[in-house]
């Protein structure tokens, strides 16, 4: 692709949801963890939790998320719990039989054309980034052109700092995901 406006071709199945790398996760979490709160959510990510609330509220409105009723969660049923069975002081969520498709449905083919979308050959420079020590080295691994943009755009999805170090979100991004 090249510098082209990719927004309309950016993979949003769902209503007017632009899909974000933040709502991803919160899928791809929502699915490894069954049910999860927020605050865990941002805690194991480092993002800040008005960031997470806003993407759980607009991955409900498209129908891929809901809360999850009950007053008591267990571990069989909330996979990242350390305690047999916890008393909900929280309001947990879970994936809606919609989210569980879509989830379900995301291959690498669908990854691709995703990133690619986001910025130019995003596949390809996540996949060094992945394997890279930080942004700079990837950014000379992968010959990217236009660093400086590229930078931005990955602060911006908060998948490096400003100093161009990897963040827990983008690791754990790219652990549940798969990549």
């Amino acid at each position: 692709m090249g510098d082209a406006n990719t927004r309309k071709e950016r993979p949003a199945p769902y209503r007017s949801l632009e899909l974000l790398p933040i709502h991803l996760y919160v899928l791809v979490h929502l699915k490894k963890a069954n049910v999860e709160y927020a605050k865990m959510i941002a805690r194991m990510t480092e993002l800040p939790l008005e960031m997470i609330n806003s993407a759980i509220m607009d991955l409900m409105e498209a129908g891929l998320v809901e809360r999850d009723s009950g007053s008591a969660v267990k571990r069989s049923k909330a996979r990242f719990k350390k305690a047999f069975e916890v008393h909900k002081h929280h309001t947990y969520y879970r994936l809606s039989r919609e989210g569980e498709l879509f989830v379900r449905s995301i291959d690498e083919k669908w990854l691709k054309c995703y990133f690619n979308a986001i910025f130019p050959d995003g596949w390809k420079f996540i996949g060094v980034l992945i394997k890279s020590r930080d942004f700079e080295d990837a950014c000379k691994k992968a010959k990217a052109k236009n660093c400086a943009g590229l930078k931005e755009e990955l602060i911006l999805h908060r998948f490096i700092t400003s100093t161009g170090r990897k963040t827990r979100f983008f690791k754990l991004f790219c652990k549940f995901l798969g990549l």
